[in-house]
This record gives C-alpha cells, structure tokens and sequence, in this order.
C-alpha cells in the first residue's frame, strides 16, 4: 500500500514536566498511539521525526536530554525508523523524501506537535513534493501564542492552522474518522 503515518516531534518536553508544555499533549499523544497501532497491526509504512535543537541555548529538544526523546505514547520499536531534524520542515536536510520515494508512498497521514509550527511546515512541504496528506486533527498539539497586543490561545491557534491547510493542502480528519475508513 502507498501510505504512510509520520508522527512529528512527539517527544517528551512537549508534555506535562516538559520544558515547552503544549496544550493537550497528553491527549494528542493517545490518539497518535491509536494511529501508530492501527499502522503496526495493518503492516503499513510508519515514520518517527525527532526534532534535535541544533542552535546554542536552545532550551528545549536538547541533545541528550531526556526531553528530546520521543514520548512513550508513541515509543518507536527498534524496527522502526526514526529521522532525525534540525528545522520546523521534516523535509528539510533529512532523508525523508527519497526515503518516502523509494518506498512508493504517495500518501502521507500526519500527527504531531506542534500544529502551527513543525506539523504545518511539513505538510505544506509534503503537498509541494506531491503527496497526498491528511492530518490527524486529534493526534496534534500546540500551545497559545501573541502577536501584538492579542493573545491567541491554544484551541484557536490549532483550529486556525488546521483551517488553512484544509482543503487544499491536506485533508483533516480525527483519527477516528481516518479508522472508520481506513
């Protein structure tokens, strides 16, 4: 089968105790883990990102931290592929797309952390290199952010990311509605 699930940057300083908290980390987590295990059961091609920070000072996804390592709601297996990234594009300087290529994936269902950051550079990435993407509405998670005198919370960042990449770049769904016709 041509699909594959790329989980993005599900690591532990995104949840509770983390250095850089999401909103609804926990939750998003669970529903990736519901996802990753419909993708092992079924045999399917399934890709882990890990973001390392590369810059000095960085103060989270530091090397060697704890926090850099991928969350146990979606624990890699030792089979499994883990890509490793510097930059918000999971595309960018790795070797995601001649592995996705070589492997005859045309389709690409994606979860992650965060919406407005890492998920959305790599779905707008993943439409220009010419997959079909879907993400997983539920397995994603992000955090308030300002601009100005506003302050954004959480909920309405997420929806307002999710909103622009629906419908042109990807199809958003809950993983529920991806199993119901999965």
């Amino acid at each position: 089968m041509n699909i594959a699930l790329i989980l993005i940057d599900i690591q532990n300083d995104y949840f509770p105790g983390g250095k850089m908290e999401l909103e609804g980390s926990p939750g998003a987590g669970l529903s990736a883990g519901k996802a990753l295990s419909h993708f092992r059961k079924a045999g399917l091609h399934l890709v882990h990102i890990q973001h390392l920070s590369a810059h000095p000072g960085a103060t989270f996804f530091v090397p060697g931290t704890k926090g850099v390592e991928i969350h146990e709601s979606v624990k890699p297996t030792h089979d499994e592929l883990v890509i490793q990234k510097h930059y918000p594009n999971a595309f960018r300087d790795t070797p995601l797309l001649g592995h996705l290529k070589d492997n005859g994936i045309e389709s690409l269902i994606v979860g992650g952390m965060m919406t407005h950051m890492c998920v959305d550079a790599s779905v707008r990435a993943a439409f220009d290199h010419g997959f079909r993407c879907a993400v997983l509405s539920d397995a994603c998670a992000t955090r308030g952010l300002s601009y100005g005198q506003l302050n954004i919370p959480a909920q309405f960042v997420h929806a307002a990311f999710l909103a622009a990449l629906s419908p042109i770049y990807a199809k958003v769904l809950t993983v529920d509605e991806f199993l119901s016709q999965a």
